[in-house]
């Protein structure tokens, strides 16, 4: 590094250190401020748009202490992705100091999500001789709102939506003090010089105007909470403004409000999450392991996902039979701001907390919003003067496999990034816009991607403007200029036309400049559109998850994707090679009789199987579950559908075939929310324990002797009609369904040997919606450890279409 005091270690050095990782937001520049003032070195520390930057001066043996202990001490939520050390002649520092950031050059820095409550935060709230006492916007350097007050980088009070609150002396006193835990925290605020909280009522507002119920008094805020305890417990429906975004709370033992909320929401089945006082109160109602109780008590604080005790002791709490319908899980949570501890203090019992806003719709986050979209469903609206710049919706996760697979990743993991090896792939910026349903967005920043928080299914005008600004914020964030712009095949996704129309705008731009003789000022040509198919997506997904280097095969199952060859994929399967990836084999096709009604009725996946299977004999079978789902007059339309193939699209989908099956034992012929076949009849094995399989055959396979390949004459088939009929039998035997639901899962995880023995790549990628399903990916990699084979899987990505967008970015930079 050219050091020019290598050969005298007690003359003077300078040692510059340049950052890159979590290091903005957590205390790191506090803790570089204390390590060298022990070490009595002299320099500066300072933000910048790309990291932490250092320059400390000294004898040389305590410059490198200070250089290992950097790295061995640093704070808990800090990590750090690279460090380059300089070492130069002095310059003459008399003092160490903390200098005032810099904001230019590119961003890079990693922004922090939202971290919860740390446990000297909620002592200080809780102790009536603190001058905190009962403040619900406690915070300090270990935990408080980062990604969803932060307006741009570096990270600092004057770039967060906090500026707008003048610290009063006794805070700014903290702020000043390195000894200090609140030393540079941004958010610290107090009772005096803080947010404050008012409850506004709901009754008779006209989406406009709020009705002061019961203000803020600068003394801890308590009397607005006692209010809005008490109005939960009368079983009113209350809109909390939280972190990022509105909840809407009630109690979640009282069933008649829970029902009435369902209804409101126009959300018929799908489960709600329930958060807990405490750990103790969750143990009375499920079980929790001892990695589950580390996740709900992680800074993340996510919703686990708990199997409940089949046989409860006695209780204190017993949540509403509408919560989670026909569904051994609870989604639950701990408290993770000072606002819901707090709150579920005074309480004393659970609360459902399902995101503020109606289906299919992304949360509000402003109060006058809330009003508006809210009017009619919350009794009263708690909220707060502290802005959220963006909305962050709360993460959910289930443990598989002995380890966390985040399934919606939001709060307390957006927007974190992935790394990429950086000397695998040419060095551009990609912005990758995501699938249609469950939707994120990803950027790559050089060799990292950051991947947005959870946006939802682009389904409605609100949820594709939230798309929408959620694009244009990342891009503000870090002040990028993509050079490509990845999207789904899909043609008619949301997310499709938008980058089709982005790159078709910029570019018309661009070309109108040219033509008349001016300038574009990008200086470019605009992003280059690549399309990735949605299900390469997912393998690729999974490969940069678990930094994979091909050859890989990728096993990418879920319900619905676009083919390349015009049908419905999800149940495919990927050989990666460095520069190919080629789809080699898939399960059967059978028609989807009414195309995407299908989706919402298994009863009609399962009659298109059948159809394949027997052909016009299946309507005649009014003995099977899925033919008596239907009228006479319908079964008529489906079979004219299937006879004249019209609006009845061919489709691999593994997904589907789990709906098929759920139809044939009568557990589900039509659903309220997506998966919900799929997860009752996973539920539905509860108890059985058997390696017995349905046969596992192929309809169509490679010659012997040769490679599988991509191409239709070759391409390798499953065949389901085996598995099938093996589950007409059982069901006119009269064998139990988990029985049958058990075998069925077991003959999927064979295909998948099946594949992975002919082809004998020893890495082997799991992706897809049909991968959050527990039973399936620990039976899969189990299976698959026994044969010799390494299984990789989702677990910080979600394994659905939430993450296809970091295999867009993977496949634009592979090229």
């Amino acid at each position: 590094m050219g050091d020019p005091d290598a050969a005298s270690p007690q003359l003077r050095s300078r040692l510059r250190v340049a950052l890159r990782g979590a290091v903005q937001g957590v205390g790191f520049r506090p803790f570089v401020f204390r390590l060298a003032t022990e070490l009595g070195l002299t320099g500066c520390v300072n933000n910048s748009a790309q990291g932490v930057f250092i320059e400390v001066e000294g004898p040389r043996p305590e410059l490198e202490k200070f250089l290992l202990r950097l790295e061995a001490e640093k704070p808990s939520r800090s990590f750090i992705h690279s460090l380059e050390g300089s070492w130069l002649a002095p310059l003459g520092h008399t003092s160490f100091a903390i200098r005032e950031s810099q904001g230019g050059g590119s961003k890079s820095a990693i922004v922090l999500p939202d971290m919860a409550t740390c446990p000297d935060c909620l002592s200080e709230i809780l102790d009536p001789q603190n001058r905190r006492y009962f403040y619900p916007f406690t915070n300090c350097t270990n935990c408080g709102p980062r990604f969803s007050i932060i307006d741009s980088l570096p990270y600092d009070r004057a770039n967060t939506s906090m500026k707008r609150f003048t610290m009063c002396p006794r805070c700014q006193e903290e702020y000043d003090d390195p000894r200090d835990r609140r030393f540079h925290a941004q958010p610290n605020a107090c009772p005096v010089c803080g947010p404050r909280l008012e409850l506004w009522s709901g009754a008779g507002i006209d989406g406009m105007q709020p009705e002061l119920c019961v203000p803020s008094t600068g003394e801890g805020n308590r009397n607005v909470l006692e209010t809005t305890a008490e109005a939960i417990r009368a079983g009113k429906i209350v809109a909390v403004k939280g972190l990022g975004g509105f909840h809407l709370l009630v109690a979640a033992d009282d069933q008649e409000t829970v029902v009435r909320l369902r209804e409101l929401k126009h959300r018929e089945e799908k489960p709600f999450a329930v958060m807990f006082q405490s750990l103790e109160f969750v143990k009375e109602v499920c079980q929790v392991s001892a990695f589950e109780k580390r996740l709900l008590l992680s800074p993340e604080a996510p919703i686990v996902l708990l199997r409940r005790h089949s046989a409860p002791s006695v209780a204190r709490f017993s949540p509403a039979p509408s919560i989670a319908p026909n569904n051994p899980y609870l989604g639950v949570m701990l408290p993770y701001t000072p606002l819901h501890h707090l709150l579920l203090f005074l309480l004393g019992r659970p609360v459902v907390a399902t995101s503020g806003n109606l289906s299919d719709e992304p949360l509000c986050i402003d109060e006058h919003e809330a009003l508006e979209r809210l009017h009619g469903i919350a009794d009263f609206f708690l909220v707060h003067n502290r802005p959220i710049i963006r909305h962050v919706d709360d993460s959910v996760v289930r443990v598989i496999a002995g380890g966390e697979q985040v399934l919606r990743r939001a709060r307390g993991y957006a927007p974190l990034p992935i790394p990429l090896p950086a000397s695998e792939f040419e060095v551009r910026q990609v912005l990758a816009v995501g699938g249609h349903l469950k939707n994120a967005i990803a950027l790559s920043v050089g060799p990292q991607v950051f991947i947005s928080q959870h946006i939802g299914d682009l389904e409605t005008d609100q949820a594709n403007n939230a798309f929408e600004r959620v694009v244009a914020d990342f891009e503000k964030l870090y002040q990028a200029q993509p050079s490509v712009i990845a999207a789904d095949a899909h043609p008619d996704y949301v997310s499709t036309k938008f980058a089709r129309a982005r790159s078709e705008q910029v570019r018309s731009h661009t070309d109108s400049c040219e033509e008349h003789g001016t300038s574009a000022n990008s200086q470019r040509e605009g992003p280059r559109l690549i399309s990735v198919q949605h299900h390469v997506a997912h393998v690729l997904a999974c490969m940069a998850e678990n930094e994979l280097k091909p050859p890989v095969l990728g096993i990418s199952w879920d319900g619905t994707g676009y083919g390349l060859d015009g049908t419905v994929w999800g149940g495919e399967f990927f050989v990666v090679e460095e520069n190919l990836c080629e789809r080699v084999a898939h399960l059967r096709q059978f028609r989807l009789p009414g195309g995407d009604k299908a989706i919402k009725e298994p009863r009609r996946a399962a009659l298109g199987l059948l159809h394949e299977l027997f052909g016009e004999a299946v309507f005649s079978m009014d003995h099977l579950a899925a033919v008596r789902a239907f009228s006479k007059e319908d079964l008529a339309s489906m079979r004219v559908m299937l006879a004249r193939r019209l609006n009845a699209p061919l489709t691999s989908s593994a997904g589907r075939l789990f709906d098929v099956v759920a139809s044939l034992t009568a557990l589900r012929q039509k659903v309220a929310f997506e998966g919900q076949a799929a997860m009752e009849l996973e539920f539905s094995i509860e108890g059985c324990e058997t390696s017995e399989f349905y046969p596992v055959a192929w309809s169509n396979r490679a010659p012997a002797g040769e490679s599988l390949t991509g191409t239709a004459s070759s391409m390798s088939v499953l065949d389901w009609s085996g598995l099938v009929q093996g589950i007409l039998s059982d069901l006119e035997q009269g064998v139990a369904i988990s029985q049958i639901s058990a075998r069925f899962h077991n003959a999927l995880v064979e295909m998948m040997l099946e594949v992975a023995r002919e082809l004998g790549k020893e890495r082997v990628a799991l992706s897809g919606g049909c991968f959050q399903n527990r039973y399936l990916t620990e039976r899969a990699v189990r299976r698959l450890r026994e044969e010799g084979f390494h299984p990789y899987w989702h677990q910080r990505v979600p394994p659905n279409d939430g993450g296809i967008c970091l295999g867009q970015v993977l496949a634009a930079l592979r090229g």
